[in-house]
């Protein structure tokens, strides 16, 4: 039986998406819609001292702006979660 093809990005929230981190998502994303699977969102977050406020929202913002919305993230939870690395890393 065949699995369904599941690719995620999971940039650091701390600050601007740059062109690079888009491209890598662009990659995915068509990659996980050509082949009927999934693209998947999560924050990278567990480098605190590095966060910044408002980071995690503007990459979403940004996704959105460029059309390319997550089938599951912090905002479209799946059965697979946490969507935080920090939250995973409390379930340990």
């Amino acid at each position: 039986m065949a699995k369904k093809v599941r690719v995620r990005f999971a940039p650091s929230p701390t600050g601007g998406l740059h062109i690079g981190g888009v491209r890598t998502v662009l990659y995915n994303y068509l990659f996980a819609k050509k082949n009927n699977g999934d693209f998947i969102l999560r924050s990278e977050d567990t480098d605190q001292t590095r966060f910044v406020e408002g980071a995690e929202e503007y990459i979403y913002d940004t996704l959105n702006w460029c059309h390319l919305n997550a089938d599951e993230s912090t905002i479209h939870p799946g059965e697979v979660g946490p969507y935080r690395q920090s939250e995973k890393k409390r379930d340990l």
